[in-house]
């Protein structure tokens, strides 16, 4: 079992908007790019990088998705802070 996990996320308030950047991705865009124009978190500014974290220290939907999802799949996560796609980039 993972104890540890690094992902990129961009944060948006509402589920469209989420949607719509997860389509620009299918496209060819670049995750880096989409959360410094989009994301209201401050990890925006890097990309979205949130470095890495342990299990437990994200809300528990972030997470889930963070330890149990596919890798590298963009993902949607509805969370009190809004609407979050999250690419998780390793888990060890």
């Amino acid at each position: 079992m993972a104890k540890t996990a690094s992902a990129l996320h961009i944060l948006v308030k509402h589920q469209d908007k989420a949607e719509d950047i997860i389509a620009q991705l299918k496209k060819g865009a670049k995750f880096q790019t989409l959360a410094k124009k989009y994301s209201t978190c401050p990890s925006g500014k890097k990309g979205g990088d949130l470095g890495e974290f342990k299990k437990g220290q994200m809300v528990p939907a972030f997470d889930k998705v963070c330890f149990n999802g596919e890798l590298i799949t963009p993902h949607l996560v509805k969370t009190k802070f809004g609407w979050h796609v999250v690419k998780v980039l390793y888990r060890i």
